[in-house]
C-alpha cells in the first residue's frame, strides 16, 4: 500500500509467534496505513479502508480521514508505533492489538499551501491504541479492525 514519500509510518514491534496474532498485527498496521492513504488520496472511500476495517473500525477510519479532508490538510513526517502487545480471544476469531504511538515528528500539512503545521513536542504527541481485529469471514487470512479505542496524552507511551 503506497504512501507519499514524506509520510513515514514506522511499526517498531516484534512479530508474535502465534500465526493468527502475527497476521492480525500485520493487518492492524495495514489499517493504520489505509487511514493515511485515505488522507493522502482525499477520500474515506479508498478500497484499502474498506478492506482493513469493518463496523466501528470503519466508522473510526472514515471520521479520521474526513476530518482531515474537511480541514484541508494531510500529514507529513514520521509516526512511530511501538510497544505492541497482542491478546487473542479464546475462539481465535479476534485479536486485540495494543500499542503506543509517538506523533512528535508527524505534522499536519495544508493541502493548498504545503505549509507544515509544526507544534511543540508535548504529552499530546503520545497515544495508546487498542484495536480489536476480527478474522474476515471468507477465510482469506485477512483481519479487519472492528473496534478502536484511543487513550490520548498517554503518559505510559512517553
Amino acid at each position: 500500500m503506497s504512501l507519499p514519500a514524506d509520510m513515514n509510518l514506522v511499526f517498531d514491534w516484534d512479530e508474535p509467534k502465534n500465526k493468527n496474532e502475527a497476521a492480525a498485527m500485520d493487518d492492524a498496521a495495514n489499517y493504520v496505513r489505509a487511514i493515511y492513504r485515505g488522507v493522502d488520496k482525499r477520500t474515506s472511500k479508498d478500497a484499502a479502508v474498506s478492506a482493513y476495517a469493518t463496523g466501528e473500525g470503519l466508522h473510526y477510519a472514515k471520521t479520521q480521514i474526513d476530518s482531515r479532508v474537511d480541514g484541508g490538510w494531510t500529514a507529513t513526517g514520521t509516526r512511530r508505533h511501538y510497544q505492541a502487545t497482542t491478546r487473542s480471544a479464546p475462539n481465535g476469531n479476534s485479536v486485540e492489538i495494543a500499542f503506543c504511538v509517538d506523533s512528535s515528528k508527524f505534522y499536519g500539512k495544508e493541502v493548498k499551501t504545503g505549509k507544515v503545521l509544526k507544534s511543540k513536542p508535548s504529552i499530546a504527541d503520545f497515544d495508546y491504541f487498542k484495536i480489536v481485529m476480527v478474522k474476515f469471514p471468507t477465510g482469506e487470512g485477512l483481519w479487519q479492525a472492528s473496534k478502536v479505542f484511543v487513550e490520548t496524552k498517554a503518559e505510559k507511551c512517553r
